[in-house]
Formats: structure tokens, C-alpha cells, sequence
């Protein structure tokens, strides 16, 4: 009867070894695949931030000839 009970528990542990390891080798690949996905945000948000970039000095030289305007009609209607 004991030996019964050994190989039973044997197998169980067996079986729940198995399953923690598909489990684990699932994770895994999913994991992988995230990496993988984020590398390509990353690029892309890199590309996106060179791209970018040049606009700043553009916008503030708008914002600079836009407030000249702002004050000369604001001195023509006063």
C-alpha cells in the first residue's frame, strides 16, 4: 500500500513539475514578445523625437513675430 501511495505522490509531483514549467516556458515567450514590441516603440518614439525636434525653434520664432503682431494691433485699436 505505501509503495501505491510513493508512486502516486511521485507522479502528482511529477505532473505538477510539468505543468509549472509550460507555464513558466508560456511566460516566456510572452515576455519575449513584449521585448520585442517595446524595442519597436522605443525606435519609433526615438524617429517621432528627431523628427520633432526642429520644430521648437520654429514654433518660438512664430510665437515671437505672432507677439509683435499682437502688440501692434493692440497699439493700432488703442
Amino acid at each position: 500500500m505505501n509503495t501505491i501511495l510513493i508512486v502516486a505522490t511521485l507522479v502528482e509531483v511529477l505532473l505538477l513539475v510539468l505543468v509549472l514549467a509550460a507555464y513558466l516556458l508560456a511566460i516566456t515567450g510572452t515576455l519575449t514578445k513584449i521585448a520585442s514590441t517595446a524595442a519597436l516603440i522605443r525606435i519609433g518614439v526615438h524617429a517621432i523625437d528627431e523628427q520633432v525636434r526642429p520644430i521648437d525653434s520654429e514654433v518660438r520664432g512664430i510665437n515671437g513675430a505672432l507677439g509683435k503682431v499682437a502688440t501692434a494691433l493692440t497699439s493700432a485699436t488703442s
